[in-house]
């Protein structure tokens, strides 16, 4: 007995274990969510749950009332994943990182502080040299979506938003078929004994495939057309032997437009504007009551009876054709956008608490690098230096001078 009561007490001597209380971080974020003030911009950077990823990880976050309205997220679904919400606008900008959808206005730059890091679309053709220099004077770190990549090297956002505009094409196609919006009344597809839907795409991108794949899912019959073959045979393997694909021979096009119940233009350019492929000679005779949707509209369009619409008028006719010309489709389907984003911000947050400053996180991830164009004031990108005449600063130089 006196042996078995030795060893208990031996075990009592042993290393218990002792729940530590956990303080705060040293390479804590301060991460500030101002309400977007862009029209018709209705997604946010963050959900509630990834607020709530970042509060449990020791960050602290801060949003403007009524910043996640547009995409259904409501103040109190982040008040209670830990987010502070303010009023106050100005208040939001004193936060050491900014993050966004829109990018800044010249009201909101003025907010900014000395020092800031900022993640925001920013497309090099619609920043203004006051801009620039604004961030500039204020030594702004900025990241830009429109170039930020990921492990496999794919345009991440890009891609993400490429993929919802091109399913939503074919839904929005689907609404103005019908007879609720005085279109032929068609159901996009097909049924057994009806003849399908005929769906004409131009571009073979990211936008063209999810356009093809939402149309065929839906049973309609889908040309896809392009100039690079490459592309065509990547979607072609990508969906499979059911859609048509063509190179952009003018007398092929024009008849398969004619004949077709729906045209996407998913025609993209690099810089400047996209091609204009489609002459209004060829709009005038299709089908009365086809529906056109200028998804490339934001780079001026591929169809010469084109205009910018907008979501409170998405809509207009012209030779008795529907045409949808509005540049940001995905606003349309904003909560499902947030999602998306939020999947791709959040690790990258995460991640720069981890490394404990932005420099660490630079060096280590090429495709954030590839999205800086501000370093501390510094441009460090190509399209904006030869925009506005600057000669920009290699910023891995300046990473490893940092370092």
């Amino acid at each position: 007995m006196s042996e078995f009561s030795n060893l208990a007490h031996q075990a009592l001597r042993q290393t218990q274990e002792v729940l530590q209380e956990i303080g705060t971080r040293k390479n804590q974020l301060f991460i500030g969510i101002p309400k977007e003030t862009s029209f018709q911009e209705n997604r946010i950077a963050l959900t509630p749950l990834s607020v709530a990823l970042l509060v449990e990880n020791g960050h602290r976050v801060i949003m403007e009332s009524g910043a996640g309205a547009a995409a259904n997220f409501l103040d109190h679904h982040y008040s209670e994943q830990g987010a502070e919400i303010i009023p106050d606008k100005k208040s939001i900008y004193k936060a050491d990182v900014i993050i966004k959808i829109s990018p800044p206005t010249m009201e909101e730059i003025d907010m900014m502080k000395n020092g800031q890091v900022l993640f925001s679309s920013q497309q090099p053709s619609y920043l203004s040299l006051e801009q620039l220099q604004a961030m500039m004077k204020k030594r702004i770190t900025a990241i830009s979506y429109e170039y930020l990549r990921d492990e496999g090297n794919i345009l991440t956002v890009v891609r993400a938003m490429s993929e919802i505009v091109g399913a939503t094409s074919i839904l929005i196609a689907a609404e103005y078929l019908s007879n609720v919006f005085d279109g032929k009344g068609l159901m996009l597809g097909g049924i057994t004994g009806v003849p399908p839907t005929e769906i004409v795409i131009l571009g073979a991108g990211t936008v063209g495939e999810y356009a093809a794949r939402t149309a065929l899912a839906l049973g309609a019959q889908v040309k896809v057309f392009d100039s690079s073959i490459y592309r065509l045979r990547r979607l072609q393997t990508n969906i499979g032997s059911l859609v048509f694909t063509s190179v952009i021979q003018p007398i092929v096009l024009r008849k398969a437009i004619i004949s077709s119940d729906v045209v996407i233009g998913a025609v993209r350019s690099v810089n400047g504007r996209c091609p204009c492929l489609i002459e209004e000679a060829t709009v005038e005779k299709m089908k009365p009551n086809s529906v056109i949707i200028d998804v490339s509209i934001d780079q001026g369009g591929c169809f010469e009876t084109s205009q910018i619409t907008n979501h409170l008028k998405p809509t207009f006719r012209k030779h008795d054709v529907i045409h949808y010309c509005v540049p940001n489709i995905a606003s349309r389907v904003a909560r499902t956008a947030t999602y998306a984003l939020t999947n791709i911000f959040t690790p990258i947050l995460l991640e720069m608490g981890e490394m404990g400053s932005m420099i660490n996180l630079i060096w280590n991830r090429p495709g954030i690098r590839n999205a800086v164009y501000l370093y501390q004031g510094a441009l460090t990108n190509k399209d904006i230096g030869e925009r506005f005449n600057i000669t920009p600063k290699d910023l891995e130089l300046i990473a490893f001078s940092h370092r």
